[in-house]
């Protein structure tokens, strides 16, 4: 054979390993953003029922403390009452009427149109979202606050990692002084990290239509968010049990003002703030998701809103918070069968560890919460990656292991599909016949990537392979990917000029050298 020969074939088979490991286009990987889950039901139909019929009477019986005037005049104007004791009750029909007129069906855009995601049925999302006050410095296991590069370099490594579907803050960035500081550049660094749908939180209304000024000029213009809202509120508008949030209130406001797809937050604690009995948790929390769904629904009929029931539990030795645990898992596959039975978009939180380091209790705790939510159907399954320490804790290393891991859940939500062609009684015979083995059939080389989920970091290799290879462990391999990612890549989707002229109207933080890779600390 000439070394001609041997060059164009050489340079063939580099081509096929590089076309293998660039992956197959979007329509044909093995798993994608929107797969259909739903076929766990921790309740049966009747016990959705007698879940939802107590949220219901909460409601007209006991109602909301604190509500805003504007709350009051709404929901009295429709059937509603103010009781005696300053309580905003809400009557039956009313709660009803609002589930009859809400958003079914949510398009949560990402800054780039082609990530945006289809928030509809039982399709499963996975993404982040936290109020983490620490990061995890993996070197020497140690902790400290988290900050506004941290949160860039989260949604910069977020933008790169294929099972992250949905970038919403993580982490708080506790070098900023003030509440204006703290979200506009919450939302900006967010933003400029990723293409992906992201989200947010906000302490103050003015925050809100500022940040909104923002996302128009990097979009290109005024009112250019409301026609791409890629950036969701996260609105935590009750402090359980069964009493708004005033300021909140006040922000969710602005949010349905200003066309932002909202995230309505109940995150009571089963033990403290919500009931130990798992089932009046969820009542609750379903009862105070359902008051906000009735404001929202008031201010702006049909205004694309998710149910956030996030019931938190606690352990009940020490009263602390248990992210990990089975019964957090129970929960939050519940509430979004609950929420999906109402035929709403649902939204719970799973993969809140409990464990200080992404280590085996870790693995185990994501690992149960996660897939049950999964399972369930849940649209969005927030905090799914990176967060420990009862999402005290954040860790980059995390993220990049728990893609693997939400790859992986998400080929189960894919499921088993059954057709004369993948049952395959003809390439078995074929096979019987032949060769003895399917290790080359074009069967297998066809659905080795369409059908199949391979970790990034996760180790295969036998024992003596591994030794061979210097014994590497997993949190080495993150750590490596974390390194090359955030070196390299520095997304550009905001124009300089509109980068500019944001930084000329509001109060940004973040060094311009971070946005372009002139910054020396990743080198």
């Amino acid at each position: 054979m000439s070394s001609r020969s041997k060059r164009r074939r050489a340079g063939g088979r580099e081509a096929r390993v590089a076309a293998r490991a660039a992956g197959p286009p979007d329509e044909l990987r093995a798993v994608r953003p929107g797969q259909i889950g739903g076929s766990y039901r921790p309740l049966g139909d009747d016990q959705v029922q007698a879940v939802y019929r107590t949220a219901l009477d909460l409601l007209d019986t006991v109602g909301m403390a604190d509500p805003i005037p504007v709350f009051v005049e709404l929901v009295t104007g429709a059937g509603g009452e103010l009781d005696d004791a300053g309580r905003l009750r809400f009557p039956p029909e009313l709660v009803e009427t609002c589930i009859a007129t809400a958003a079914k069906e949510i398009h949560y855009p990402g800054f780039d149109p082609a990530r945006s995601l289809d928030l509809s049925g039982s399709r499963v999302h996975f993404g982040t979202a936290g109020a983490a006050v620490l990061m995890l410095d993996l070197e020497d296991r140690t902790y400290r606050p988290s900050t506004l590069l941290d949160l860039y370099d989260l949604s910069r490594l977020a933008d790169t990692l294929e099972h992250i579907h949905f970038f919403v803050r993580p982490v708080v960035a506790r070098d900023m002084e003030t509440a204006q500081e703290l979200d506009l550049n919450t939302a900006y660094a967010a933003m400029m990290g990723t293409t992906k749908p992201i989200g947010t939180s906000f302490f103050a209304p003015e925050h809100v239509y500022q940040a909104v000024e923002m996302f128009d000029l990097a979009l290109g213009g005024e009112g250019e968010f409301r026609k791409r809202p890629f950036c969701s509120a996260n609105n935590t508008f009750v402090v359980p049990p069964l009493r708004f949030a005033r300021e909140s209130c006040e922000c969710l406001v602005a949010q349905v003002e200003t066309g932002m797809i909202v995230n309505l937050l109940s995150a009571g604690q089963a033990g403290a703030t919500s009931p130990a009995a798992l089932a009046g948790a969820l009542a609750q929390g379903l009862a105070e998701c359902l008051a906000g769904l009735v404001v929202v629904n008031l201010l702006s009929p049909g205004h694309p809103a998710i149910i956030g029931l996030w019931p938190f539990v606690s352990d009940l030795r020490t009263g602390a918070m248990s992210g990990g645990s089975g019964e957090e898992a129970l929960l939050n596959a519940a509430a979004a069968q609950v929420v999906n039975d109402l035929g709403l978009p649902s939204g719970v939180a799973a993969g809140m560890a409990d464990s200080k380091l992404p280590d085996n209790q870790a693995g185990y705790e994501k690992g149960i919460t996660v897939v049950l939510a999964a399972a369930a159907g849940a649209n969005l399954i927030y905090e799914s990656a990176g967060m420990l320490g009862s999402i005290l804790g954040c860790s980059l290393e995390a993220f990049v292991i728990d893609n693997d891991m939400m790859g992986s859940i998400n080929r189960t939500v894919r499921g088993l599909e059954v057709s004369p062609d993948s049952l395959s009684a003809e390439v078995i015979a074929g096979v019987v016949a032949g060769e003895g083995h399917f290790l080359g059939h074009p069967q297998t080389l066809a659905l080795m990537q369409r059908d199949y989920v391979y970790p990034a970091v996760g180790d295969r290799t036998s024992p003596k392979d591994w030794q061979d290879q210097g014994r590497v462990d997993i949190l080495t391999r993150a750590k490596v990917v974390v390194g090359d990612t955030l070196r390299n890549h520095h997304p550009g989707h905001v124009s300089p000029e509109a980068d500019d002229e944001i930084r000329r109207r509001f109060p940004i933080r973040l060094p311009r050298a971070e946005l372009t890779g002139a910054s020396s600390r990743w080198r």
